[in-house]
């Protein structure tokens, strides 16, 4: 699709074009996300889910092997950000394919959790958290600072229970949570920040 297309169809998506004006095949697209869009609002909203969504959006492009790779061996963290509604309409009906049954929205399977994530470094360029949860890997998951103040902030979706993590500062310092109550050693003379995930679902 074109740069022209896209923009057309986010016009008359967002009602700024009369639909009169689309050649059929535009206005094939336009009605089948208005049902997609439809459709979706009746699924109750699904702690994580927008983070799921802007994630994989704002993942770097890799190769179809690595994303296959990285899609078939482990479950991934995502972050949180604005986008503008049609953006956020098309980004959910393809995670939506993904991760939807015939029969039900998608939704937090009962041992997972949210874990929020957030850090006060106002000198920093960049801040990731990291654990064995995305394997120690600063690139994974990322946090943000949309409003500049200096607070940095990721939600991620993990198991129910203890989550050793760090945070990397501007990709080089490694900062145990200063605000975590709980720590333990790394083994090699420092210590991790620990986080109790708690399931969405208690049994």
């Amino acid at each position: 699709m074109t740069r022209n297309l896209d923009l057309r169809i986010h016009r008359a998506l967002d009602g700024e074009l009369d639909r009169a004006s689309l050649s059929p095949e535009e206005l094939a697209l336009v009605e089948r996300l208005d049902a997609a869009a439809w459709a979706l609002s009746d699924v109750p909203p699904v702690p994580g889910l927008a983070q799921r969504v802007l994630g994989i959006i704002r993942r770097p492009l890799e190769s179809p092997l690595e994303r296959f790779r990285r899609w078939v061996t482990s479950p991934h963290p995502v972050t949180v950000s604005l986008r503008p509604v049609y953006s956020v309409i098309i980004a959910v009906l393809l995670v939506a394919l993904l991760w939807r049954s015939p029969a039900s929205g998608p939704s937090l399977a009962d041992h997972e959790g949210v874990a929020q994530f957030v850090a006060r470094f106002p000198e920093a360029h960049s801040v990731a958290v990291v654990g064995p949860f995305n394997d120690w890997r600063p690139e994974a998951t990322p946090l943000s600072d949309d409003d500049h103040d200096g607070v940095w902030d990721a939600r991620v979706i993990l198991p129910a229970g203890p989550h050793e993590y760090m945070f990397v500062v501007d990709g080089e310092r490694w900062v145990a949570d200063p605000m975590a109550g709980k720590y333990v050693d790394d083994g090699f003379g420092r210590q991790n920040a620990v986080m109790e995930v708690q399931p969405v679902r208690s049994e």
